[in-house]
């Protein structure tokens, strides 16, 4: 299919938009760059105060499991950012040499991974609180009920709907 051919349906595209191949990229990366500003500054906020806990007086109380717990959370918050920041990069290198498509797929993956290393460091960093206020027992299921909800609104609720919407769309 040439560049400026109108997308099909059998190919991914929505035929109702009526666009060439190049503006749909352009939408889906304009799209997932405001998906990831969402999620960035977060991501970016929770790895910055965990870097910060080792030097509070406090941290020294900490035993060996929520030390270990603690840095588990710190090394999944930074490989967060680091997958939820690597688009920027990867288009910067990309630039200008009109691989939108690959940069769309590519960065698509890494958005994927870093919003499971996300959900991952929050329910770690979930365990660690609850750990230290109230007990082992109770950071157990409350780091259990927040990874529920991560993969309930994260990844059941999306798949169900892409099922249910893939239904309703007539078969040709």
């Amino acid at each position: 299919m040439s560049e400026g051919a109108a997308r099909t349906d059998d190919q991914g595209g929505d035929p109702s938009r009526n666009e060439t191949e190049t503006e749909r990229m352009d939408r889906n990366w304009n799209e997932l760059l405001q998906e990831l500003r969402v999620t960035q500054t977060g991501v970016q906020i929770l790895t910055g105060f965990l870097l910060t806990l080792p030097f509070q007086q406090r941290f020294r109380s900490l035993d060996h499991f929520q030390v270990g717990v603690f840095c588990v959370a710190v090394l999944l918050s930074a490989t967060a950012t680091a997958l939820i920041v690597a688009p920027v990069s990867y288009h910067r290198l990309l630039f200008r040499q009109r691989r939108k498509a690959l940069l769309v797929r590519v960065s698509d993956r890494l958005a994927r991974a870093g919003l499971l290393a996300l959900a991952l460091a929050v329910s770690v960093v979930v365990l660690l609180v609850f750990d230290v206020a109230l007990s082992r027992g109770w950071a157990a299921v409350a780091s259990a009920a927040v990874l529920a909800v991560f993969t309930l609104l994260w990844l059941v609720l999306p798949l169900v709907s892409r099922r249910e919407t893939r239904r309703e769309q007539p078969q040709s």
